[in-house]
C-alpha cells in the first residue's frame, strides 16, 4: 500500500471509534460532527477491508479484526506522538484524560492529594479512576488502552509493561471489639468464625486459602464484597473476621475494631504502579505516575514506615 494515499488522521479517528464503540461519543471526544465521524468510519472500513464496528443487541461492538488492530494502533500512535511532540511539553496547556485502575482503598489514600497536585501543575488533565477487577484483567486493560496506569500486585510482567514498587503491605486480622475471638485470639479461633473477603472478581478463594489447604486447614468465606468501603459496617455488626492489608484499615479503627497479626505466617506483599510501555513517553501519564510515587513516598515517611 502506498502510504502517501492514506490519510493518517484516520488512525486517530479510528482509535477513538474503537475506544468508544460508539460513533457519537467518538465524535464528541474529537470535536467532530456525527456525520463527519460516520463518514470517517466508512473510510476506515474501506481502508482495512473490514466492518470494524458491528451492530449487536447491546449496541456497536468491535469486529474480530478491530480487536486485533486496537492495541497495535495504540502502540503506533504512541510512537508517532513521541516523534512529533516537543521534548519538554508545556504541562499547563495539556488537555487529556488519564485513566487509572486501583482498589477503592488505594484510591482513598492518594486521590485527594493527586487531584490537588494535578490541578496545580496540569489543570487541563482529567483523572478517571476505574474499579479494580484483579491483576490479570487490569493488565489486559493496560494492554488494550482502557487504562493508562494501574496500582496492584504485579509479578513477572512481560517486557510490554513497566512497573515500580510503591510500598510493601502487611496483612492484619480485623474484627469488632467485642468479638468472641478477640479474647484469646489464635489460629483455631480465627478459623472458627466466618470470614469477610474483598474481591474485585467475586472470588471466594485466595492465596490464603491455598496456604491453609497446604496445612490441611480451611476457612469459611461467608461474605465476598467488591469494595473495601463495605468492610466497616459488616464487621461492626457481626461476628465476621477479615484479613486486610494494613493500608485499607477503616478510619479510626481503634474505636470499633481490634487488629491482630495473622496466626499463620503470611509474607508481606508489594504494591506496584504499572503502565504499558507505549505510555512511557506520554507527558500526562508520566506526570501522574510521578505524582503518585511522590504522594506514597511522603505518606510512608510521615508514618515512619
Amino acid at each position: 500500500m502506498n502510504l502517501r494515499a492514506v490519510d493518517l488522521n484516520l488512525l486517530v479517528i479510528l482509535d477513538a471509534l474503537l475506544d468508544e464503540a460508539h460513533v457519537t461519543r467518538a465524535a464528541t471526544r474529537l470535536g467532530l460532527s456525527q456525520p463527519a465521524m460516520s463518514n470517517a468510519l466508512e473510510r476506515c472500513r474501506i481502508l482495512f477491508a473490514d466492518p470494524l464496528l458491528e451492530r449487536s443487541k447491546e449496541g456497536m461492538r468491535l469486529s474480530p479484526k478491530a480487536q486485533l488492530l486496537r492495541p497495535l494502533l495504540k502502540n503506533n500512535l504512541a510512537q508517532i506522538q513521541q516523534l512529533v511532540l516537543p521534548e519538554q511539553p508545556d504541562l499547563t496547556v495539556l488537555k487529556q484524560q488519564v485513566k487509572l485502575g486501583m482498589s477503592d482503598a488505594v484510591a482513598s489514600l492518594i486521590c485527594s492529594s493527586l487531584y490537588q497536585r494535578v490541578a496545580e501543575q496540569a489543570p487541563g488533565l482529567d483523572l478517571l479512576i476505574l474499579p479494580w477487577h484483579g491483576s490479570e484483567q487490569t493488565l489486559d486493560a493496560l494492554r488494550q488502552g482502557d487504562l493508562d496506569l494501574a496500582v496492584s500486585v504485579f509479578t513477572d510482567l512481560s517486557p510490554s509493561f513497566t512497573s515500580v514498587e510503591l510500598m510493601q503491605q502487611q496483612y492484619l486480622v480485623v474484627m469488632c471489639k467485642d468479638h468472641p475471638a478477640a479474647i484469646h485470639f489464635d489460629l483455631q479461633q480465627w478459623l472458627c468464625y466466618p470470614h469477610l473477603m474483598v474481591s474485585g472478581r467475586g472470588q471466594a478463594y485466595s492465596s490464603l486459602d491455598q496456604k491453609l489447604a497446604e496445612q490441611g486447614l480451611k476457612r469459611r468465606v461467608a461474605v465476598v464484597v467488591p469494595s473495601f468501603l463495605l468492610i466497616p459496617d459488616l464487621l461492626r455488626h457481626s461476628e465476621l473476621i477479615s484479613l486486610l492489608p494494613e493500608s485499607s484499615l477503616p478510619a479510626n479503627w481503634q474505636q470499633d475494631f481490634v487488629c491482630f497479626t495473622p496466626p499463620l505466617a503470611l509474607d508481606p506483599f508489594p504494591l506496584h504502579l504499572a503502565s504499558h510501555v507505549r505510555r512511557q513517553h506520554d507527558p500526562a501519564v508520566q506526570l501522574v505516575s510521578q505524582l503518585i510515587r511522590q504522594i506514597v513516598s511522603n505518606q510512608l515517611q510521615s508514618s515512619g514506615a
